[in-house]
């Protein structure tokens, strides 16, 4: 498979939509995760990426321009011992409450299907970082209509077990702008992951769409400690 340029990929996409990355660092010392949200509308451009524990939340960045919570006020990642979980949506929290419960990862997406948006039915996408020491291995899921069929709900969950330095996986919600905005197609995109979370953020930062991006966050997870180290970047600072 070939391997992207995660920042071409970005410069040459002006609409994404949310998107993530998990992978490993060149050194292969840092398990490594991104988050991006980005928006077309006053309701989702008002938004800001904030701590919430060991996880984040999104809030309306001026309350009095919510216009409608749901689908844009959620946890983006929550911390479920030594799993990390990354979605785009409310299914963080299923996600964590059915691990919690003994389920899957998989087993826990099943109760979901794909956000209820109509025309566009945004596929939920998610993804989580499992570590203990060296032992590191993640997985992505995405939930999309049938080809804007919402009668037909497909799951796809893509694993990762041992995963190459200097490699990870990316995917997003849209092929691309339109109406209806057209779902992400194929098995996440391939891409390298550098070994430094300042070069990593602002090159992702920067390649986003100026006008669409909303906010970004980016992780790297100390393999042998376990000791994260977060960035946060909102365009509405």
């Amino acid at each position: 498979m070939k391997k992207n340029d995660i920042y071409e990929e970005l410069k040459n996409n002006a609409y994404p939509g949310r998107g993530i990355v998990i992978g490993k660092s060149q050194n292969g010392k840092f398990a490594v995760t991104a988050y991006f949200i980005m928006g077309r509308s006053q309701n989702s451009r008002n938004r800001v990426f904030v701590p919430d524990g060991e996880g984040i939340r999104t809030q309306a960045f001026d309350p009095s321009k919510l216009e409608d919570p749901h689908l844009i006020i959620y946890a983006p990642v929550r911390v479920l011992g030594n799993k990390t979980i990354v979605t785009n949506g409310d299914q963080t929290d299923t996600i964590y409450d059915l691990m919690n419960q003994q389920l899957t990862f998989e087993q826990s997406l099943r109760t979901r299907e794909f956000e209820d948006d109509a025309p566009n039915y945004t596929p939920r996408i998610s993804g989580i970082i499992k570590h203990d020491g060296d032992n590191f291995n993640y997985a992505m899921s995405i939930i999309k209509s049938a080809n804007g069929d919402p009668a037909s709900c497909q799951r796809y969950t893509f694993s990762y077990s041992n995963p190459v330095a200097g490699e990870g996986r990316f995917i997003h919600t849209y092929m691309g702008d339109g109406n209806p905005l057209p779902s992400f197609e194929g098995e996440p995109k391939l891409v390298s992951i550098p070994n430094d979370i300042d070069e990593f953020t602002n090159g992702l930062w920067n390649a986003l769409n100026e006008d669409n991006k909303v906010s970004l966050f980016v992780r790297f997870i100390d393999l042998e400690t376990g000791k994260t180290e977060t960035r946060i970047i909102n365009k509405n600072a």
